[in-house]
């Protein structure tokens, strides 16, 4: 863990900001987030603004405006390309889950791409459903910011308050306990997920 934070703190604070910010939009507007989730790019920022890396008001503001241009540009692939791009494989292997998302948007409506920002599948697909399915822009752009702002805010907190208590508890008990820390929280929270997924009707 250590070594890896090491790594990523060579690099020049500006590439960090930019990664991140990449990676952000990119799961929302290019579905990216098949690969490498958004989230997962925000707390790695969070966790650098923890260290003295990069600043947390400007990573907050960086992953803030990249996922909701991200949202805004996977609105409108889906507006303009919807029908086609359903067909592609990738989102053909992933028919159910595509079928899920879609009935979610349309019995939630707006609030739908707020709360769809929360799970990775629904913050890579549902900007481009809702594109697809002709949500009225303002509608969308409405719950898109204050999705991207909620959201936004959360991760890179999360992040940053993860960054702190590993160093922390990395100077008061050595990195092996810090690191087992980290694996046992880690497993608490795979563990909740799956314990929510597998709840009825989830």
């Amino acid at each position: 863990m250590s070594g890896f934070l090491d790594h990523l703190t060579n690099l020049p604070t500006v590439w960090v900001y930019l990664i991140v910010a990449l990676l952000v939009f990119a799961e929302d507007a290019l579905f990216i987030g098949f690969l490498l989730p958004g989230e997962t790019a925000a707390i790695l920022g969070g966790v650098t603004a923890s260290i003295g890396h990069t600043n947390l008001a400007a990573m907050i503001t960086i992953v803030v405006a990249a996922a909701i241009l991200g949202d805004s540009v996977g609105y409108q692939v889906g507006h303009h390309y919807g029908d086609r791009l359903l067909g592609i494989r990738s989102l053909a292997r992933r028919r159910q889950h595509v079928d899920r998302a879609r009935e979610f948007l349309a019995r939630r409506g707006g609030p739908a791409v707020f709360l769809g920002r929360w799970v990775a599948f629904l913050r890579a697909m549902t900007p481009f459903l809702a594109g697809a399915a002709r949500m009225r822009y303002h509608t969308f752009l409405m719950y898109n910011i204050a999705g991207g702002v909620a959201w936004g805010v959360a991760v890179v907190i999360l992040g940053y308050l993860a960054g702190a208590s590993y160093q922390a508890v990395a100077h008061t008990f050595g990195t092996v306990s810090a690191i087992t820390a980290v694996a046992i929280v880690a497993a608490v929270l795979v563990a909740w997920r799956v314990r929510r997924r597998r709840a009825p009707g989830s």
